[in-house]
């Protein structure tokens, strides 16, 4: 069996692969809608008790977390802080170590950024990206 191992997926932000990224999570959401009819006469009044279910929408929400590098080359907090600061989408990739081609790619906003620094530990920081509109590469997007 081939597994895939979880550091040979990579996320870029704004062009650049977060830096020293210890994990991320990538969440495809659907929201959903009942829809509960009333059983034809013919059938058993239990009938009705089963909902049908429909998409109302699709969104895709990241979040990733990284250690502080005061030597950083790709995007670590302080490179990504700006880009929170300047409130405007940023182009986001998630791809495979090797391949040349992302498997999600779209304008995204940074939803939220944070900073942890505990006494005689590694800082880390943490941030979570949403969708802005429809990502231009998805599973599924024909």
């Amino acid at each position: 069996m081939s597994y895939i191992n979880g550091s040979n997926l990579l996320l870029k932000v704004g062009g650049k692969a977060i830096g020293h990224c210890t994990s991320h999570t990538i969440t495809f959401n659907s929201e959903t809608k009942d829809h509960a009819v009333k059983p034809p006469f013919e059938e058993a009044a239990s009938s009705g008790l089963w909902k049908g279910k429909g998409v109302s929408g699709l969104s895709i929400s990241i979040s990733f977390e990284g250690l502080r590098f005061l030597g950083e080359t790709e995007n670590g907090h302080a490179e990504l802080a700006p880009l929170w600061g300047a409130g405007k989408e940023v182009e986001v990739e998630a791809f495979q170590r090797g391949e040349a081609n992302p498997y999600l790619k779209g304008k995204f906003v940074i939803a939220s950024l944070e900073e942890s620094a505990p006494a005689q530990d590694d800082a880390t920081f943490s941030g979570t990206l949403e969708n802005a509109g429809e990502p231009t590469l998805y599973p599924g997007k024909v």
